[in-house]
Protein backbone atom coordinates (compact mmCIF):
# COMPACT_ATOMS: atom_id res chain seq x y z
CA UNK A 1 0.00 0.00 0.00
CA UNK A 2 2.86 2.38 0.76
CA UNK A 3 4.17 1.89 -2.78
CA UNK A 4 0.74 2.78 -4.20
CA UNK A 5 0.91 6.07 -2.28
CA UNK A 6 4.45 6.66 -3.52
CA UNK A 7 3.33 6.09 -7.11
CA UNK A 8 0.38 8.35 -6.46
CA UNK A 9 2.89 11.00 -5.46
CA UNK A 10 4.39 10.72 -8.94
CA UNK A 11 0.96 10.97 -10.60
CA UNK A 12 -0.43 13.88 -8.55
CA UNK A 13 2.01 16.56 -9.86
CA UNK A 14 0.96 15.72 -13.43
CA UNK A 15 -2.69 16.20 -12.58
CA UNK A 16 -1.93 19.28 -10.49
CA UNK A 17 -0.58 21.00 -13.60
CA UNK A 18 -3.68 19.89 -15.56
CA UNK A 19 -5.93 21.34 -12.85
CA UNK A 20 -3.89 24.55 -12.97
CA UNK A 21 -4.58 24.68 -16.71
CA UNK A 22 -8.31 24.28 -16.09
CA UNK A 23 -8.16 27.01 -13.44
CA UNK A 24 -6.39 29.55 -15.65
CA UNK A 25 -9.02 28.88 -18.34
CA UNK A 26 -11.82 29.58 -15.85
CA UNK A 27 -10.01 32.75 -14.76
CA UNK A 28 -9.64 33.68 -18.45
CA UNK A 29 -5.88 34.00 -18.14
CA UNK A 30 -5.50 31.50 -20.99
CA UNK A 31 -7.88 32.13 -23.87
CA UNK A 32 -9.13 29.59 -26.38
CA UNK A 33 -7.53 31.68 -29.12
CA UNK A 34 -4.11 31.09 -27.56
CA UNK A 35 -4.46 27.27 -27.54
CA UNK A 36 -3.44 26.67 -31.13
CA UNK A 37 -0.40 28.95 -30.94
CA UNK A 38 0.81 27.35 -27.73
CA UNK A 39 0.27 23.82 -29.08
CA UNK A 40 2.16 24.67 -32.29
CA UNK A 41 5.00 26.08 -30.20
CA UNK A 42 5.02 22.95 -28.07
CA UNK A 43 4.84 20.45 -30.94
CA UNK A 44 7.20 22.21 -33.34
CA UNK A 45 9.87 23.55 -30.96
CA UNK A 46 9.65 22.44 -27.33
CA UNK A 47 8.93 18.72 -27.82
CA UNK A 48 11.67 18.34 -30.49
CA UNK A 49 14.05 20.05 -28.05
CA UNK A 50 13.02 17.60 -25.33
CA UNK A 51 13.61 14.71 -27.73
CA UNK A 52 17.11 15.97 -28.55
CA UNK A 53 17.83 16.35 -24.84
CA UNK A 54 16.60 12.80 -24.12
CA UNK A 55 18.20 10.99 -27.07
CA UNK A 56 21.57 12.66 -27.72
CA UNK A 57 24.22 11.00 -25.60
CA UNK A 58 21.82 8.24 -24.52
CA UNK A 59 23.89 5.04 -24.48
CA UNK A 60 20.73 2.92 -24.27
CA UNK A 61 19.75 4.12 -27.73
CA UNK A 62 22.97 2.73 -29.18
CA UNK A 63 21.72 -0.78 -28.44
CA UNK A 64 20.01 -2.42 -31.40
CA UNK A 65 17.18 -3.93 -29.36
CA UNK A 66 16.21 -0.47 -28.06
CA UNK A 67 16.08 0.94 -31.59
CA UNK A 68 14.29 -1.73 -33.62
CA UNK A 69 11.88 -3.40 -31.21
CA UNK A 70 10.20 -0.41 -29.46
CA UNK A 71 8.60 1.08 -32.63
CA UNK A 72 7.40 -2.36 -33.73
CA UNK A 73 5.94 -3.08 -30.29
CA UNK A 74 4.37 0.40 -30.20
CA UNK A 75 2.68 -0.26 -33.54
CA UNK A 76 1.48 -3.77 -32.72
CA UNK A 77 0.29 -3.04 -29.17
CA UNK A 78 -1.61 0.12 -30.18
CA UNK A 79 -3.23 -1.68 -33.09
CA UNK A 80 -4.21 -4.51 -30.75
CA UNK A 81 -5.68 -1.95 -28.35
CA UNK A 82 -7.92 -0.51 -31.06
CA UNK A 83 -8.90 -4.05 -32.05
CA UNK A 84 -9.85 -4.94 -28.46
CA UNK A 85 -11.87 -1.74 -28.14
CA UNK A 86 -13.68 -2.61 -31.39
CA UNK A 87 -14.78 -5.88 -29.77
CA UNK A 88 -15.89 -4.04 -26.62
CA UNK A 89 -17.77 -1.34 -28.57
CA UNK A 90 -21.10 -3.29 -28.78
CA UNK A 91 -21.23 -3.30 -24.97
CA UNK A 92 -20.97 0.50 -24.88
CA UNK A 93 -24.45 1.13 -26.25
CA UNK A 94 -23.01 3.22 -29.08
CA UNK A 95 -26.01 3.86 -31.29
CA UNK A 96 -24.52 4.02 -34.76
CA UNK A 97 -21.47 3.19 -36.83
CA UNK A 98 -19.74 6.53 -36.22
CA UNK A 99 -20.12 6.15 -32.46
CA UNK A 100 -18.79 2.58 -32.48
CA UNK A 101 -15.82 3.55 -34.63
CA UNK A 102 -15.07 6.49 -32.36
CA UNK A 103 -15.28 4.25 -29.30
CA UNK A 104 -12.82 1.79 -30.85
CA UNK A 105 -10.21 4.48 -31.54
CA UNK A 106 -10.66 6.59 -28.41
CA UNK A 107 -10.91 3.75 -25.89
CA UNK A 108 -8.22 1.76 -27.71
CA UNK A 109 -5.53 4.44 -28.08
CA UNK A 110 -3.66 5.54 -24.95
CA UNK A 111 -2.31 8.98 -24.12
CA UNK A 112 1.17 7.92 -25.14
CA UNK A 113 3.19 11.11 -24.65
CA UNK A 114 1.97 13.97 -22.50
CA UNK A 115 0.94 11.84 -19.51
CA UNK A 116 3.35 8.98 -20.09
CA UNK A 117 6.44 11.14 -20.48
CA UNK A 118 6.54 12.91 -17.09
CA UNK A 119 5.68 9.66 -15.29
CA UNK A 120 8.40 7.77 -17.16
CA UNK A 121 10.92 10.49 -16.36
CA UNK A 122 9.97 10.59 -12.68
CA UNK A 123 9.94 6.83 -12.20
CA UNK A 124 12.71 5.58 -14.50
CA UNK A 125 14.92 8.47 -15.65
CA UNK A 126 16.09 10.03 -18.90
CA UNK A 127 17.45 6.82 -20.43
CA UNK A 128 14.01 5.21 -20.46
CA UNK A 129 12.46 8.45 -21.74
CA UNK A 130 14.60 8.08 -24.86
CA UNK A 131 13.23 4.56 -25.39
CA UNK A 132 9.71 5.96 -24.91
CA UNK A 133 10.22 8.40 -27.77
CA UNK A 134 11.44 5.62 -30.08
CA UNK A 135 8.45 3.47 -29.04
CA UNK A 136 6.14 6.35 -29.91
CA UNK A 137 7.25 6.22 -33.55
CA UNK A 138 5.15 3.08 -33.89
CA UNK A 139 2.17 4.65 -32.09
CA UNK A 140 2.29 7.70 -34.36
CA UNK A 141 2.09 5.45 -37.42
CA UNK A 142 -0.97 3.72 -35.91
CA UNK A 143 -2.54 7.12 -35.20
CA UNK A 144 -2.31 8.32 -38.80
CA UNK A 145 -3.05 5.00 -40.51
CA UNK A 146 -5.06 2.47 -38.47
CA UNK A 147 -6.94 5.02 -36.33
CA UNK A 148 -7.82 7.26 -39.26
CA UNK A 149 -8.94 4.27 -41.35
CA UNK A 150 -11.21 3.01 -38.55
CA UNK A 151 -12.68 6.47 -37.90
CA UNK A 152 -13.34 7.33 -41.53
CA UNK A 153 -14.33 3.77 -42.57
CA UNK A 154 -12.31 4.52 -45.74
CA UNK A 155 -8.67 4.54 -46.79
CA UNK A 156 -6.08 6.71 -45.11
CA UNK A 157 -6.00 9.13 -48.06
CA UNK A 158 -3.56 11.95 -47.41
CA UNK A 159 -3.63 11.50 -43.63
CA UNK A 160 -0.33 9.58 -43.71
CA UNK A 161 1.39 12.92 -44.14
CA UNK A 162 0.62 13.61 -40.49
CA UNK A 163 3.37 11.11 -39.65
CA UNK A 164 5.94 13.56 -41.00
CA UNK A 165 5.67 15.97 -38.08
CA UNK A 166 8.34 17.82 -36.13
CA UNK A 167 8.61 15.32 -33.21
CA UNK A 168 9.00 12.34 -35.57
CA UNK A 169 11.68 14.15 -37.59
CA UNK A 170 13.43 15.09 -34.33
CA UNK A 171 13.41 11.45 -33.18
CA UNK A 172 14.87 10.17 -36.45
CA UNK A 173 17.55 12.88 -36.61
CA UNK A 174 18.55 12.63 -32.96
CA UNK A 175 18.77 8.81 -33.09
CA UNK A 176 21.00 9.06 -36.16
CA UNK A 177 23.23 11.69 -34.52
CA UNK A 178 23.41 9.65 -31.33
CA UNK A 179 24.62 6.61 -33.28
CA UNK A 180 27.19 8.64 -35.22
CA UNK A 181 28.50 10.71 -32.31
CA UNK A 182 31.09 8.21 -30.95
CA UNK A 183 32.66 7.85 -34.39
CA UNK A 184 33.21 11.50 -35.37
CA UNK A 185 35.26 14.00 -33.38
CA UNK A 186 33.28 16.97 -34.73
CA UNK A 187 30.02 15.51 -33.48
CA UNK A 188 31.59 14.66 -30.14
CA UNK A 189 32.52 18.30 -29.66
CA UNK A 190 29.23 19.70 -30.98
CA UNK A 191 27.11 17.31 -28.89
CA UNK A 192 29.26 17.31 -25.76
CA UNK A 193 27.38 17.40 -22.43
CA UNK A 194 27.18 20.99 -21.21
CA UNK A 195 27.72 22.33 -24.72
CA UNK A 196 25.65 25.04 -26.36
CA UNK A 197 23.35 22.70 -28.31
CA UNK A 198 22.47 20.36 -25.47
CA UNK A 199 22.12 23.18 -22.93
CA UNK A 200 19.72 25.00 -25.25
CA UNK A 201 17.78 21.80 -25.98
CA UNK A 202 17.57 21.03 -22.27
CA UNK A 203 16.32 24.51 -21.38
CA UNK A 204 13.65 24.48 -24.09
CA UNK A 205 12.72 20.86 -23.49
CA UNK A 206 11.96 21.43 -19.82
CA UNK A 207 9.13 23.74 -20.90
CA UNK A 208 7.43 21.18 -23.16
CA UNK A 209 5.48 18.98 -20.77
CA UNK A 210 4.33 21.68 -18.31
CA UNK A 211 3.05 23.79 -21.20
CA UNK A 212 1.34 20.82 -22.86
CA UNK A 213 -0.33 19.80 -19.59
CA UNK A 214 -1.51 23.37 -18.93
CA UNK A 215 -3.15 23.55 -22.36
CA UNK A 216 -4.58 20.07 -21.83
CA UNK A 217 -6.19 21.22 -18.59
CA UNK A 218 -7.62 24.29 -20.31
CA UNK A 219 -9.14 22.15 -23.07
CA UNK A 220 -10.57 19.70 -20.54
CA UNK A 221 -12.25 22.63 -18.76
CA UNK A 222 -13.91 23.56 -22.07
CA UNK A 223 -15.24 20.04 -22.58
CA UNK A 224 -16.39 19.23 -19.04
CA UNK A 225 -20.06 20.12 -19.69
CA UNK A 226 -20.11 17.58 -22.56
CA UNK A 227 -19.65 14.63 -20.21
CA UNK A 228 -23.28 15.00 -19.11
CA UNK A 229 -24.79 15.13 -22.59
CA UNK A 230 -26.42 12.11 -24.18
CA UNK A 231 -26.60 8.45 -23.08
CA UNK A 232 -23.07 8.42 -21.66
CA UNK A 233 -23.20 5.96 -18.75
CA UNK A 234 -22.68 2.77 -20.79
CA UNK A 235 -20.08 4.42 -23.00
CA UNK A 236 -18.12 5.61 -19.97
CA UNK A 237 -18.39 2.25 -18.20
CA UNK A 238 -17.25 0.32 -21.27
CA UNK A 239 -14.35 2.71 -21.87
CA UNK A 240 -13.17 2.29 -18.28
CA UNK A 241 -13.31 -1.49 -18.64
CA UNK A 242 -11.26 -1.22 -21.82
CA UNK A 243 -8.69 1.36 -20.69
CA UNK A 244 -8.19 0.21 -17.11
CA UNK A 245 -9.08 -3.46 -17.45
CA UNK A 246 -8.17 -5.00 -20.77
CA UNK A 247 -5.46 -2.54 -21.93
CA UNK A 248 -3.22 -2.85 -18.83
CA UNK A 249 -3.47 -6.64 -18.96
CA UNK A 250 -2.51 -6.62 -22.66
CA UNK A 251 0.52 -4.40 -22.07
CA UNK A 252 1.66 -6.27 -18.97
CA UNK A 253 1.49 -9.61 -20.77
CA UNK A 254 3.57 -8.21 -23.64
CA UNK A 255 6.11 -6.76 -21.19
CA UNK A 256 6.26 -10.01 -19.21
CA UNK A 257 6.78 -12.47 -22.03
CA UNK A 258 8.41 -10.45 -24.81
CA UNK A 259 12.21 -10.86 -24.77
CA UNK A 260 13.14 -7.18 -24.66
CA UNK A 261 15.16 -4.69 -22.64
CA UNK A 262 14.16 -3.58 -19.16
CA UNK A 263 13.61 -0.07 -20.52
CA UNK A 264 11.02 -1.22 -23.05
CA UNK A 265 9.28 -3.22 -20.31
CA UNK A 266 9.11 -0.05 -18.24
CA UNK A 267 7.70 1.90 -21.18
CA UNK A 268 5.02 -0.77 -21.70
CA UNK A 269 4.16 -0.71 -17.99
CA UNK A 270 3.45 3.03 -18.14
CA UNK A 271 1.67 2.89 -21.51
CA UNK A 272 -0.76 0.26 -20.29
CA UNK A 273 -1.84 2.43 -17.35
CA UNK A 274 -2.63 5.53 -19.42
CA UNK A 275 -6.05 7.13 -20.07
CA UNK A 276 -7.35 7.69 -23.58
CA UNK A 277 -5.48 10.00 -25.94
CA UNK A 278 -6.95 13.50 -26.04
CA UNK A 279 -5.96 13.81 -29.70
CA UNK A 280 -8.72 11.29 -30.45
CA UNK A 281 -11.19 14.17 -30.07
CA UNK A 282 -9.44 16.06 -32.86
CA UNK A 283 -9.31 12.98 -35.07
CA UNK A 284 -12.99 12.17 -34.52
CA UNK A 285 -14.00 15.67 -35.58
CA UNK A 286 -11.77 15.61 -38.62
CA UNK A 287 -12.48 12.12 -39.93
CA UNK A 288 -16.20 11.60 -39.45
CA UNK A 289 -16.39 10.18 -35.94
CA UNK A 290 -18.67 11.16 -33.07
CA UNK A 291 -16.80 13.83 -31.12
CA UNK A 292 -19.30 13.67 -28.23
CA UNK A 293 -18.37 10.02 -27.64
CA UNK A 294 -14.66 10.87 -27.84
CA UNK A 295 -15.05 13.73 -25.35
CA UNK A 296 -16.92 11.55 -22.85
CA UNK A 297 -14.33 8.77 -23.03
CA UNK A 298 -11.31 11.08 -22.75
CA UNK A 299 -12.72 13.00 -19.81
CA UNK A 300 -13.93 9.91 -17.96
CA UNK A 301 -10.69 7.95 -18.36
CA UNK A 302 -8.56 11.00 -17.52
CA UNK A 303 -10.45 11.65 -14.28
CA UNK A 304 -10.42 7.95 -13.32
CA UNK A 305 -6.71 7.65 -14.07
CA UNK A 306 -5.81 9.78 -11.05
CA UNK A 307 -6.82 6.83 -8.88
CA UNK A 308 -6.15 3.93 -11.25
CA UNK A 309 -2.70 4.79 -12.64
CA UNK A 310 -0.92 4.28 -9.28
CA UNK A 311 -2.78 1.00 -8.71
CA UNK A 312 -1.86 -0.40 -12.12
CA UNK A 313 1.73 0.79 -11.84
CA UNK A 314 2.03 -1.00 -8.49
CA UNK A 315 0.44 -4.19 -9.80
CA UNK A 316 2.61 -3.99 -12.89
CA UNK A 317 5.87 -3.57 -11.01
CA UNK A 318 4.95 -6.58 -8.88
CA UNK A 319 3.95 -8.69 -11.91
CA UNK A 320 7.09 -7.75 -13.86
CA UNK A 321 9.39 -8.10 -10.87
CA UNK A 322 10.83 -4.57 -10.94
Amino acid sequence: MNQVFLLGGAVIPVFAVIVAGALVRRLRWLSEEADQSLLRLCINLLVPALILDSVLGNAKLRQLDNLLLPPLVGFMASTAGIGLAWLVAPLSGAADSASRRTFAVTAGLQNYTYYALPLTALLFGAGTVGVLFVHNLGVEIVLWTVAVTVLSAQGIGQSWRGILNAPIIAILCSVALNLLQPHFALLQRALAPGGLLLNTAHTLGQCAIPLALLVTGAIIADYLPEIHHGPSLRIIAASLVMRFGLAPILYLLIAKYLPCSIDLKRVLLVQGAMPSAMFSIVLSRRYGGDSRVAIQIVLATTIASLLLIPIWLRLGTWFLGF
